[in-house]
């Protein structure tokens, strides 16, 4: 359970922090809008080349010298530490360049975020089944709480965990591989957000009839009503990725702690969906989407066995 509430406050962590520099803008009626200070590549249209061009002194670079977006390379800017360079820099790459091939760079995020859940889907599967493993030795690891329930020397937790080890290995069970793809998906998956943010060509385009730059906030206030589908597509493809969140090997207790944090997790990302630009929001959608179906497929086939 701690585990599970690490990867998840991780999550809550890194996914509004990270390592994207800001500065803000005043703008109409006082309104302040935040930009991104430490893009990749030069913005294009004449509107977002002025704002940088007006803040030159909040910038960590001089917009000038950026290569244009759609000469981005991997080298472009030379080496900016290890995070930047192997990370945000090849996936910001690879989004621009399926971009220009399908001419549109909110489809883009989506097929990149498909190709990158597809290629992380093999460590996705063997933690599953970890999950399906502990599941099934559930029965019996409650039989050795309750045969350890008052025992709490040091010779019968040694036992106790002599005990357990060959209950795991009957039950093919590996705690530690079960846990490896929460811990693998994080840094890529950061490194793509940030990767978006970082890019001012993914935020100036649109998708269908959603501006990529424009959060559903600002779409609402506008007299857009349509940006709600967003918000609802949001909410409903986080609950239902996290509805079958793995329980197995946890007592009643530890159950009702984790649907605790399932259903806080869904109301903050509720929340904050409203703030997220419709270019991170098609993100999210996507591949909390590739979990619900990839639950849905991994369980039929489980169940066929």
């Amino acid at each position: 359970m701690k585990k599970k509430i690490l990867v998840l406050s991780l999550i809550i962590l890194l996914c509004f922090t990270g390592c994207t520099k800001r500065f803000t803008v005043e703008g109409e009626n006082k309104t302040v809008k935040s930009y991104v200070s430490n893009i990749l590549c030069q913005p294009t249209t004449k509107e977002m080349k002025q704002i940088y061009n007006d803040n030159v002194e909040k910038l960590k670079v001089n917009i000038d010298k950026l290569p244009e977006c759609k000469n981005f390379k991997v080298n472009s800017g030379g080496y900016e530490g290890l995070w930047t360079s192997i990370f945000v820099k090849p996936l910001a790459w690879a989004i621009i360049q399926i971009g220009k091939f399908v001419k549109n760079y909110g489809l883009a995020i989506m097929i990149a975020s498909l190709i990158l859940r597809a290629i992380l889907f093999p460590f996705s599967k063997k933690s599953t089944m970890m999950s399906v493993n502990m599941k099934k030795a559930k029965p019996d690891l409650d039989k050795l709480e309750k045969k350890y329930a008052n025992k709490q020397d040091k010779d019968s937790m040694m036992m106790k965990s002599q005990e357990m080890m060959r209950i795991y290995k009957k039950y093919n069970i590996s705690p530690m591989s079960g846990c490896l793809f929460a811990f693998l998906q994080l840094p890529i998956f950061f490194a793509f957000l940030e990767a978006i943010y970082r890019v001012p060509v993914l935020f100036e385009g649109k998708f269908l009839v959603f501006n990529l730059g424009t959060t559903p906030w600002e779409g609402i206030k506008s007299g857009n009503y349509f940006y709600i589908i967003l918000i609802l597509l949001i909410v409903g493809t986080t609950f239902f990725s996290m509805k079958n969140m793995n329980s197995a090997g946890m007592n009643d207790d530890q159950a009702k702690q984790m649907k605790t944090m399932n259903y806080f997790m869904v109301a903050f990302i509720a929340f904050a969906s409203f703030s997220l630009p419709i270019a991170i929001a098609l993100y999210w959608i996507v591949s909390s989407g590739f979990t619900v179906i990839q639950n849905i497929i991994l369980n039929k086939t489980i169940k066929n066995k």
